[in-house]
């Protein structure tokens, strides 16, 4: 393991003064043949194996997630939680919360409760600015509403996006930064305790212009405009205008990611240490942008490891 992972994880230890308890084995899985990089459409095929319940947020039609418990490890445990943000260049006929599923799956199996978030994407009635943003807020803290409810634990909360939902899983870790005037603004938000960002958009300005033909065409949609024309609007929303964010992050791409690779992640993540964001880890796995999303890949399977090894399976009370 890289001793940058390993200071990121003692890093997590001091900020989150826990039990730490052994991390549930992952259950086997069928491995596939890396024959060829996998699609969206490929991940959304992905058998499921563990109930989820369909909890809402808000009052539209897509403001709604599914909770995944994992099993109960002792009478009024709670659990970590992840919050999953699905990617799709922000648009919503790209992608869908089933696309974050497999990966919802995996982490409930192996001891954490999971949140698997739909939310409205630029070309969705009454998403783009600022509501795309302000479902991502709500969604999160929503976790303090189910927490009333559901044995999960807040205080040890990891946001994990894909893609578009990376960039969403950044900037939701430095809302507190916001000021009270933006339109992105939210009292009191969730802090996590991490966050992991999994071939994430880190720079909205440079994916616009480096991919203006492909997925960084959702980035004017998103914002509403060209980045350059939106400079307030940029610097609310792209993670590397964010920085320092306060919070650990860890970035995981396969080596043929061309959506994120690793000269950007690894841009991102210098310029996070610079500001004073400690620990910031990049790390490179086998595949393109989708393998990470499928637990049978080893690219899954490691993104299922180091996330159950980030936060204690358990802690005792509520």
């Amino acid at each position: 393991m890289p001793a940058s992972a390993n200071r990121m994880r003692r890093t997590l230890a001091v900020l989150l003064p826990v039990t730490m308890v052994a991390v549930t084995e992952l259950p086997a899985q069928p491995p596939i043949p890396p024959t060829r990089r996998m699609s969206a459409a490929d991940i959304d095929t992905v058998t499921l194996a563990r109930p989820s319940i369909r909890q809402p947020y808000g009052a539209d039609s897509l403001q709604w997630g599914e909770l995944r418990l994992p099993d109960r490890q002792g009478r009024a445990a709670r659990a970590p939680v992840a919050v999953l943000l699905h990617g799709g260049c922000w648009i919503a006929s790209f992608a869908t919360l089933r696309n974050t599923a497999p990966l919802a799956d995996a982490l409930a199996a192996g001891g954490m409760a999971t949140w698997n978030v739909e939310y409205r994407r630029s070309d969705s009635p009454g998403g783009g600015w600022p509501n795309t943003f302000l479902d991502v807020a709500a969604a999160v803290d929503h976790l303090r509403v189910l927490a009333r409810s559901f044995p999960i634990d807040t205080a040890r909360v990891v946001i994990v996006g894909h893609s578009a939902g990376g960039q969403l899983a950044l900037w939701a870790a430095s809302r507190g930064a916001l000021a009270p005037a933006s339109p992105l603004y939210r009292a009191d938000p969730l802090r996590p305790a991490a966050v992991v960002s999994l071939g994430g958009i880190t720079d909205l300005d440079e994916f616009a212009q480096r991919a203006a033909s492909g997925c960084g065409r959702g980035v004017p949609r998103l914002l509403g405009g060209p980045p350059a024309e939106l400079p307030d609007r940029l610097a609310a929303s792209s993670p590397i205008r964010r920085l320092p964010l306060g919070t650990p992050t860890l970035h995981i791409a396969g080596e043929q990611d061309g959506i994120a690779p690793d000269s950007v992640r690894q841009g991102y993540v210098q310029a996070a240490r610079a500001a004073g964001d400690a620990p910031s880890v990049n790390r490179t796995v086998p595949g393109g942008h989708f393998e990470l999303l499928d637990p049978r890949t080893e690219a899954g399977r490691t993104v299922v490891r180091e996330l159950l090894s980030l936060l204690p399976s358990t802690r005792p009370g509520g």
